[in-house]
C-alpha cells in the first residue's frame, strides 16, 4: 500500500517514534570483522549497512532494525533497536548485530544536528535525509513493507541504503 504525499510527514514521525534506545556498542571479538565495532546486542550475525549519499560529516547516522512483521514496521515501539554512529560525508559504514539469519528491514536517517530525532519543518516535511533497505521509491510516500524486506545470512551480510534529502 502506498501512502499519499500528505501522509509522508506523519509516517516519518511514526518511524521516529518507533525507535527504541540504542543498546551498547559491542566490540567484534572473533577478529573476523577486523576489530570493527557493531551496534546492538552481540550475536553470531553481523550486518554491514553502507549508508550512501550522506550530505555531511555533521551529526549521526541512525539505523533502525525491524523484524519480518509488517504490523510492526514503522509502528510505535515496532523496531528491535536503533544503532547510531558518527556521520561521514559520502558513505557511512555501520555494522549492526542481527539476532539471527532471516528476513529483516532497515530504515536509515541522517541526524545532522545529533539531537536523536528525525527533524521536520513547520509544515511537517522532513528536514533530514532518510532511506530504506532495497532503496524503494519514496516519491509518493513511504514504501510498502514487502519492498523493504531483505535476507540476512550468517555469519555476515551487507546492504547499501541511499539517503534522499528533501
Amino acid at each position: 500500500m502506498r501512502l499519499a504525499p500528505t501522509l509522508l510527514p506523519a509516517a516519518i514521525a511514526a518511524l521516529c517514534l518507533a525507535a527504541q534506545p540504542a543498546p551498547a556498542v559491542a566490540e567484534d571479538g572473533d577478529g573476523a570483522g577486523g576489530g570493527e565495532t557493531c551496534t546492538g546486542h552481540p550475536g553470531a550475525v553481523r550486518l554491514y549497512v553502507n549508508v550512501q549519499n550522506v550530505r555531511s560529516s555533521h551529526g549521526l547516522v541512525a539505523i533502525t532494525l525491524y523484524a519480518d512483521d509488517s504490523h510492526k514496521f514503522l509502528a510505535h515501539r515496532g523496531s528491535l533497536y536503533v544503532g547510531r554512529v558518527p556521520a561521514h560525508q559520502g558513505t557511512t559504514r555501520v555494522c549492526i548485530w542481527v539476532p539471527k539469519p532471516g528476513i529483516w528491514a532497515i530504515v536509515a536517517y541522517h541526524d545532522e544536528n545529533g539531537n536523536r530525532k528525525f527533524d521536520r519543518n513547520m509544515f511537517g516535511m522532513p528536514k533530514e535525509g532518510a532511506g530504506f533497505s532495497n532503496n524503494p521509491s519514496t516519491f509518493l510516500g513511504l514504501p510498502a513493507f514487502h519492498n523493504v524486506r531483505f535476507p540476512v545470512r550468517a555469519p555476515q551480510s551487507e546492504i547499501a541504503i541511499r539517503l534522499r534529502y528533501p
